[in-house]
């Protein structure tokens, strides 16, 4: 079954690294034009030029901060500026950061939650007007397994992704008469440039290989997940062959986590 994002233009934050650039590179493959957004001007244009390799639409990248309000203003401006009008929107940018409670101040909270969960709600009251009105348009919010199911020591992470998961329900059920759908993606643990630097800051001088395995010997599926098969999953969600499915929040992580 392919896929066929054609004439649609997509907005991505975090697009540089990881899952970020694996659906990037998903959507453009499949006709997208789209927006790359990432806060490092060098990481972003060699991001953008490997995914503009072999894409059927146009790719630019727009350097941005999105725990920046006035970023997110910019950089949405840009992107209609380039593509005439934004049809896809996905809310990527975030790292994990997990500590015991009573260490979190309230500067890493704040800074965790204008991450997190500012840019999306910033950038959806952008995107959604336009949504509406022409009567197509998808979201989705990539958040953590944690919103679901947060452990001990998962805060400021699980909170802020939480809350992103029931943002997700208040768009799906606002946009849902317009034809405007909204989903979220649960991330579990999946290959991408994050577990490559907690390997290298781990000192281990065993290959990235061999510690993947071991972390996806705990997982059912016995191995993690593949960055492509994260960004094929919001391919479909974002094209037509997804057009019955909003306010869901999709666990990708080869089912580790305990909660449906």
């Amino acid at each position: 079954m392919e896929i066929l994002l054609t004439g649609r233009a997509a907005v991505i934050t975090g697009a540089s690294k990881g899952l970020g650039f694996a659906m990037a590179q998903e959507f453009a493959r499949s006709g997208a034009n789209v927006a790359m957004l990432a806060r490092r001007a060098d990481v972003l244009e060699a991001a953008r030029a490997e995914v503009a390799n072999g894409a059927r639409g146009k790719v630019i990248g727009i350097q941005a901060d999105v725990s920046r309000a006035e970023d997110c203003a910019r950089a949405f401006a840009a992107a209609e500026a380039a593509f005439g009008q934004v049809d896809i929107l996905v809310n990527n940018a975030g790292t994990s950061r997990a500590v015991p409670f009573e260490t979190i101040t309230d500067a890493m909270w704040q800074e965790d939650l204008d991450l997190k969960l500012f840019a999306a709600i910033r950038l959806c009251r952008l995107a959604l007007p336009g949504m509406k009105s022409r009567r197509w348009g998808r979201v989705i919010n990539v958040l953590n397994i944690g919103a679901k199911a947060p452990r001990a020591n998962g805060a400021p992470t699980a909170v802020s992704r939480a809350a992103g998961m029931a943002l997700t329900k208040i768009l799906a059920n606002e946009g849902a008469p317009h034809n405007v759908l909204v989903n979220a993606m649960l991330v579990g643990q999946i290959v991408s440039d994050q577990w490559v630097r907690r390997h290298a800051s781990a000192g281990s001088n065993e290959p990235f290989e061999t510690f993947a395995a071991k972390l996806g010997e705990k997982i059912p599926l016995g191995r993690l997940g593949k960055a492509e098969e994260f960004a094929a999953m919001a391919c479909l969600l974002c094209s037509e062959r997804g057009g019955f499915t909003t306010g869901t929040a999709i666990n990708m992580d080869g089912g580790a986590s305990p909660v449906v």
